[in-house]
C-alpha cells in the first residue's frame, strides 16, 4: 500500500509525520555525527588519562570496533537508504520501519558499552550488535533484487561482507586464530566502497559542475583503467586481510597508492577549487592513496612508518573526510537546499582534515605524543560536532517549500 508523500519528494512506505523519519539519511547522519563527536573524546580520555571505557578494560578494542562498525555502519545505512530508491525506483523506507533500524543501531552501541566482544557467559551483547548490519544487508539485497538493479549487486556483496566482518570480530575471543581478521575485513570493505562509490560520484559531480561552466576539459570517464585499479585494490585488500605484514602485501599497497593517485588526477579536482562542496570530495579521496602508500611503507620499511599511523590515514583521513563530504552534500541536496558550502560547512571540512593530518603526523612532530593525539582527536571530533549543530535544522526540518 502506498504511503504519504515524504518531505524529500518521494512517496514513503509509511507516511512519516516527522520529517526526520521521512528518509534514512536524516536520523542516521545525525546519529553518526553525534556518535563520532562523543566517541573520539571518550577514547582520548581512556587512552591518555586512564578513564575506564568499554567492556573488560579494553578501550582500544571498543574504539576500533565502534568507529568502524558503529560510526561507519550508521553512515552506510543513511547513504544506502537514500541511494537505493534512486537506483531502483522503489519507495524509500520511512516511519516505523526506519525507527526499527535506528533502534537496532542504538541497541548495538549500548551492547558494546556493556558487553564488548563475545563472552560465552553473556551472548546477548554480540548478538545485539551484529543484528543491525545483518538486517541492513538483508534489506539491501531485497531492494536491489526486487528492483532488478543488477548494476549494484557488488554493493550488496560488500555490505554482506561488512556484516560478516563484525561477526568475525566478535568471534575472535573464542577463536584466537581470527585475531584482527574481522577488523581488516571491515576496513577492506570500506576501502572497496570508497573506491567503487567514490569512483562513480566524484567524477560524475565534477563533470556536471564543469559542464555548467563550459569547461573544455572534463574528467576521464570510467573505463578500463578504473576497472584495473578496482581489481588491483580488491586483490591488495584480500592479501592484507590474511597476510597483513608481508612484503608482497606491502608492495601491493604501494602500487595501489600510485594507481589511485593517477586515478584521482584523471578527475581534474584542481579545476573545482571554487566550490568547497565539490573539491572536498577530491581532497578526501586523496587520503586513500596516501593511506595506501603509508601502509606499504609500514610493511616494507617499518622504521619509516608504523601501521597505526598508516591505519589512521585510512580511517581518520579517508573514511572520516569522505563520509563527511557525502553527508553534507546528500543532506543539502535531498532536503531541497542549495548545493552550496557556507563558512560553517567549510569549517567542518577543515577541522576534520586538520585533525586527521595531525593524527598521522603525531609521531614525527617531536611533541608529547598523548598531547598531539589528544589535540588531533578534539579537532576531528569538533568537525562532527559542528555538523550535528549546523545540520540539525536540515535533518530534522521539513523540505523548504518550492520558491520559498
Amino acid at each position: 500500500m502506498a504511503g504519504a508523500m515524504s518531505p524529500d519528494g518521494k512517496r514513503s512506505r509509511n507516511g512519516a509525520r516527522l520529517a526526520v523519519l521521512s528518509h534514512g539519511y536524516r536520523p542516521f547522519f545525525f546519529l553518526a555525527a553525534l556518535f563520532a563527536a562523543g566517541a573520539v573524546p571518550a577514547w582520548i580520555a581512556a587512552f591518555g588519562y586512564g578513564v575506564s571505557l568499554g567492556h573488560a578494560g579494553n578501550p582500544l578494542g571498543w574504539h576500533a570496533h565502534e568507529m568502524l562498525y558503529g560510526y561507519l555502519s550508521a553512515v552506510l545505512a543513511g547513504f544506502l537508504m537514500t541511494a537505493i530508491p534512486n537506483w531502483t525506483g522503489r519507495l524509500p523506507i520511512a516511519g516505523r520501519p526506519l525507527v526499527f533500524f535506528v533502534a537496532l543501531w542504538l541497541a548495538g552501541r549500548v551492547a558494546m558499552l556493556c558487553g564488548g566482544q563475545y563472552d560465552p557467559d553473556s551472548a546477548w551483547p554480540p548478538a545485539a550488535d551484529a543484528l543491525f548490519l545483518i538486517v541492513l544487508a538483508a534489506f539491501v539485497w531485497r531492494e536491489v533484487l526486487t528492483g532488478k538493479n543488477w548494476r549494484n549487486l557488488p554493493v550488496c556483496v560488500l555490505v554482506s561482507l561488512f556484516a560478516a566482518g563484525n561477526v568475525l570480530w566478535h568471534a575472535e575471543a573464542v577463536l584466537p586464530s581470527l585475531s584482527g581478521v574481522g577488523l581488516r575485513l571491515g576496513l577492506g570493505v570500506a576501502v572497496m566502497l570508497m573506491a567503487l562509490v567514490g569512483g562513480r560520484i566524484i567524477p560524475s559531480f565534477t563533470v556536471n559542475w564543469l559542464k555548467k561552466r563550459h569547461a573544455e576539459r572534463l574528467p576521464a570517464p570510467f573505463g578500463r583503467y578504473d576497472k584495473a585499479v578496482l581489481a588491483w585494490t580488491g586483490l591488495t585488500v584480500l592479501a592484507w586481510i590474511f597476510v597483513p605484514d608481508g612484503v608482497v602485501t606491502g608492495s601491493a599497497f604501494a602500487a595501489a597508492g600510485v594507481l589511485h593517485a593517477i586515478r584521482l588526477a584523471r578527475w581534474r579536482g584542481w579545476a573545482t577549487l571554487a566550490e568547497p562542496l565539490l573539491v572536498v570530495l577530491h581532497v578526501a579521496y586523496l587520503w586513500l592513496p596516501v593511506a595506501f602508500l603509508l601502509m606499504g611503507l609500514a610493511a616494507l620499511a617499518p622504521a619509516w612508518a608504523d601501521p597505526t599511523t598508516a591505519l589512521h590515514a585510512l580511517t581518520a583521513g579517508a573514511i572520516g573526510l569522505l563520509t563527511m563530504a557525502v553527508m553534507t552534500r546528500a543532506s543539502l541536496g535531498h532536503s531541497g537546499r542549495e548545493l552550496i558550502a557556507g563558512a560553517g560547512t567549510a569549517s567542518i571540512y577543515v577541522l576534520i582534515w586538520t585533525g586527521a593530518a595531525l593524527r598521522v603526523a603525531a609521531p614525527y612532530l617531536g611533541l608529547d605524543y598523548v598531547l598531539a593525539v589528544s589535540a588531533a582527536g578534539v579537532l576531528w571530533a569538533g568537525g562532527f560536532a559542528l555538523f550535528a549543530i549546523l545540520y540539525a535544522p536540515v535533518l530534522f526540518g521539513a523540505r523548504p517549500a518550492a520558491g520559498g
